[in-house]
């Protein structure tokens, strides 16, 4: 077999990823290269003839860094990205070279393995019914369609009518019901599965954004027919938990599936100390999480579960003549997610969970929701600067106010300050009508360093501008 010449290019890829790695604490967070710079230094007509592999990959590292946006420093504090540990990294570096396809556990006995192995660990660590079924998927977006998917069928299937051969054309009406402040992956999902956004009913929710429990029963009792309920363990702006218990409870009295977008909430449940926010979350039916998110796994990572295995697995399976499919016993993970070929994304899910264990998992979450709490405090104390929710899990949601009177103005304008100096990176939102800062402390190296100097760089900004 020929061998193309590994070491120099694999050498230059491994220096320069510890040089980034090292560089972290004292780069800014902000890219800082303009996208005609990289279209000007990458772009081009493909050339004739080859370039020598060490020197693609020394001149990518050159002209792209400067184009990268430090989410994996402790002071990136946007779209509730998560870092990597450096188990998960290293399992990333063996699962891009050891190149498995991770569709059928003949294919590659190893990785089908592992999944099971952390699908299992995942649903002791989480706390979900033993005999859950697990698919690993690219992210949240992808789990909450799958489970969705699943829910979509089981619903359908209690009245008779089967949607893998019938399809939706004449089937009955499914009935979303879903909080005012979920997610938009919701309505994205249900637009893929050809369900479209006019099925949900939109659900009454309280000032911090969690679902009102009294509205979800009204509105359940206005008509019978199959339903999915979706609750949110975790909202993006504020953090906000559903009522999980009551939710649950009544919907299963009006036989309707459940599932529970937990993107990154979900983890509390991972935490003796947090996991009472989540009570009764065990209850529900299908759950979407990202390990990419507050487990620190390399993206793309998405994980999602389901109490009903056979629906998962209908939602999901298909079956071809040239394809060999594992014995009962086994488990084909392509029949749990919606992608043929795919990466083995276990092993990195995989080499987190063993060099984290149960405790150093609980401890990444319960340290992110700490610091939260700091930087709330800290921006609270401030004249002028005002949290619209409490701070709830890892998320901090601020408002900046102005002396002219024109708020939103002034919040976006510290936030546009704050992400150009690059000390940290937030993100903005908009609240109830309002224009926030949104901070979401999800990297396992963020420590109260980053918090004081991000917290500081904030309300420097709000000082200078403010007229």
């Amino acid at each position: 077999m020929e061998s193309p010449g590994w070491d120099k290019p694999l050498e230059t890829a491994s220096r320069a990823s510890l040089d980034f790695l090292h560089g972290l604490p004292d780069r800014p967070v902000k890219a800082t290269a303009a996208r005609s710079d990289l279209l000007n230094s990458l772009g081009g007509e493909l050339p004739d003839e080859g370039t020598d592999a060490s020197d693609v990959i020394e001149t990518l590292v050159a002209v792209a860094e400067p184009g990268l946006v430090g989410t994996q420093s402790g002071r990136f504090f946007g779209f509730v990205i998560g870092g990597s540990t450096p188990a998960g990294i290293a399992a990333e570096w063996l699962t891009s070279t050891w190149d498995q396809n991770a569709g059928l556990s003949l294919l590659t006995p190893a990785a089908a393995v592992i999944e099971e192995i952390a699908g299992a660990w995942l649903i002791d660590l989480l706390g979900l019914p033993e005999r859950s079924s697990v698919g690993f998927v690219t992210g949240a977006q992808m789990a909450n369609f799958t489970g969705l998917a699943a829910a979509r069928n089981w619903v359908l299937g209690q009245v008779g009518w089967d949607v893998e051969t019938s399809g939706l054309l004449r089937a009955p009406h499914v009935r979303v019901l879903a909080g005012h402040d979920h997610h938009d992956t919701i309505d994205r999902s249900l637009r893929f599965l050809g369900m479209g956004t006019d099925c949900i009913v939109s659900v009454d929710s309280d000032a911090t954004g969690r679902m009102l429990a009294d509205d979800l029963g009204r509105k359940l009792a206005e008509r019978e027919g199959p339903t999915i309920v979706c609750a949110q363990a975790g909202g993006v702006n504020g953090g906000s938990i559903d009522p999980l218990g009551e939710i649950i409870e009544i919907s299963h009295h009006h036989s309707a599936w459940v599932h529970v977008d937990g993107a990154f909430g979900l983890w509390a449940a991972a935490s003796p100390v947090l996991k009472t926010l989540l009570s009764g979350v065990e209850r529900a039916d299908s759950w979407a999480t990202d390990a990419h998110k507050w487990l620190n796994v390399p993206y793309d990572s998405g994980l999602v579960f389901c109490a009903r295995p056979e629906a998962h697995r209908a939602a999901m399976q298909v079956r071809a003549a040239y394809l060999s499919y594992a014995e009962d016993s086994a488990r084909d993970p392509m029949d749990y997610n919606p992608e043929f070929s795919r990466r083995a994304r276990g092993f990195a899910v995989y080499a987190t969970l063993r060099a984290l264990g149960r405790r150093g998992v609980a401890d990444l979450v319960e340290r992110n929701c700490a610091l939260a709490r700091r930087f709330g405090e800290l921006l609270s104390a401030e004249e002028g600067a005002e949290l619209l929710a409490p701070v709830s899990l890892n998320q901090v949601m601020v408002r900046f106010r102005s002396a002219d009177g024109d708020h939103d103005a002034h919040t976006r304008a510290v936030l546009g300050a704050v992400q150009d100096e690059g000390v940290c990176w937030p993100s903005g939102t908009t609240w109830r009508g309002q224009a926030a800062i949104r901070i979401s402390v999800s990297n396992a190296t963020t420590d109260e360093h980053d918090v004081d100097v991000s917290a500081a760089s904030l309300l420097r900004w709000h000082r200078e501008l403010t007229p």
